[in-house]
């Protein structure tokens, strides 16, 4: 070799070498929590193996890596997914998206999920969320905001096509914010996923700005041993503050082409069959059987008519009917058990957690960097709000350590297109 070829070969390695040395401690070591903004100079080397560095620093909340993520995710901004714009073949779109498709264990592959999807826009971020939470074994029931154009309709259409577990809704609503549509968007669903000829365990519903923090396996593993054949409603009995919610007659009004919901003056009827009206979470898991009951008792009935001119009737529906002693799965003294979501709500800072990084809507933090260390650290099932529109970053960290941990609890063989990344420094830290 050229011995002056020889020499520049070495000054490249070592520069190479001190740029990964330099970003690493930068990383590792903490700053003040308010760093002086002209010593924080960051540069695009800083940003090593983006993002799987960044990801490992922020979950473990360094604070310099807040700064520099902040810079790095606006310099490396993420290319749009494959295939979800453009009209692909399935195998491309499997392959491309990086579907699994196979059952990774043989508990999961005898232990089939229903999902309810709710979506009206952001379709990146449903595509997103579906192979996060794809399964051959299980089944998944879209439902598409009647108001949807026409074109994203289209796009979800296309990439459904390609799976004979997944299907849009067979009846689809116009969706206003805390109406009864809402509720009556998953109760299409559900009668859809009982006529289904998969032998699902349990139903999970989610909106489109969902994300999971655990892997399939881990959910069923925490049906199995915390609720085993139990329902998942978290509430309480109404306060006195939410009974406005049931006791007046809501009606749907339109201002500036927008729906929304205000109370007349009617008051409502007593509830049906002198039930006790719950609060809580819009969100459950259900088994099929408590399903197939709502679908068919005439409580069920009774109280799914009685609740049409409520507000926001999908928060008192299921954790009252699951109340009922009698009710198949029913978890009459639950509360506010079950962790379904980890959410941050805006009146709960100081109490549950610390103040939200990103920004609130509707007093729901859309979360931010600052966030990843309390959302991967919470002990539920899935989180509420993303947009990675704005935030690319932590979707990115969020679905890159959740595929790891699939893969790595897998007990099959693993396909090359299952992973997002086949580089050697593809080794995000999973011990936090």
């Amino acid at each position: 070799m050229n011995p002056l070829h020889a020499k520049k070969s070495r000054f490249l390695v070592c520069v190479a070498v001190c740029t990964f040395i330099y970003t690493f401690i930068y990383l590792k070591v903490p700053l003040s929590e308010e760093p002086n903004e002209q010593k924080l100079n960051v540069r695009r080397a800083e940003c090593g193996f983006y993002p799987d560095e960044l990801c490992s620093a922020l979950f473990v909340g360094k604070p310099a890596a807040f700064k520099i993520g902040n810079f790095c995710q606006n310099s490396y901004q993420p290319k749009p997914l494959s295939c979800i714009q453009t009209s692909c073949s399935c195998s491309t779109v499997l392959k491309t998206l990086h579907f699994i498709t196979s059952p990774l264990s043989d508990e999961e592959g005898n232990f089939s999920l229903a999902y309810i999807i709710t979506i009206h826009k952001e379709l990146e971020m449903f595509v997103k969320l579906l192979r996060a939470i794809y399964m051959p074994q299980n089944i998944y029931c879209i439902h598409i905001d009647e108001k949807s154009p026409r074109d994203y309709k289209t796009a979800v259409q296309n990439i459904v096509n390609c799976f004979e577990n997944i299907f849009i809704s067979s009846k689809r609503e116009h969706v206003v914010y805390a109406g009864f549509s809402r509720l009556q968007a998953d109760i299409n669903c559900m009668r859809d996923l009982v006529n289904s000829k998969v032998q699902w365990n349990y139903v999970i519903n989610l909106c489109g700005q969902d994300f999971p923090l655990k892997t399939n396996k881990e959910i069923i593993q925490y049906m199995k041993s915390k609720w085993n054949g139990k329902n998942i409603t978290p509430g309480i009995v109404q306060p006195l503050h939410m009974k406005h919610r049931t006791q007046l007659s809501y009606r749907e009004y339109v201002h500036s082409g927008v729906p929304y919901l205000y109370p007349g003056k009617t008051t409502k009827a007593k509830p049906p069959h002198n039930m006790t009206i719950y609060f809580g979470s819009a969100y459950y898991v259900l088994t099929k059987e408590f399903v197939e009951f709502t679908l068919t008792d005439a409580r069920a009935k009774d109280l799914l008519e009685w609740s049409r001119d409520t507000y926001s009737p999908d928060e008192h529906y299921w954790v009252t009917l699951n109340r009922l002693p009698d009710a198949p799965g029913a978890t009459p003294n639950a509360g506010w058990k079950g962790n379904l979501r980890a959410i941050k709500w805006k009146d709960q800072e100081g109490s549950s957690h610390k103040g939200c990084k990103g920004h609130y809507i509707r007093d729901i933090c859309i979360y931010g960097l600052g966030d990843l260390q309390w959302i991967i650290e919470s002990p539920h099932l899935f989180a509420n709000k993303f947009e990675p529109a704005k935030y690319p970053l932590v979707m990115d960290c969020l679905e890159r350590r959740l595929r790891l941990r699939m893969l790595r609890q897998a007990e099959v063989p693993i396909q090359d297109h299952w992973r997002f990344q086949e580089h050697s420094y593809f080794n995000m830290r999973l011990d936090v």
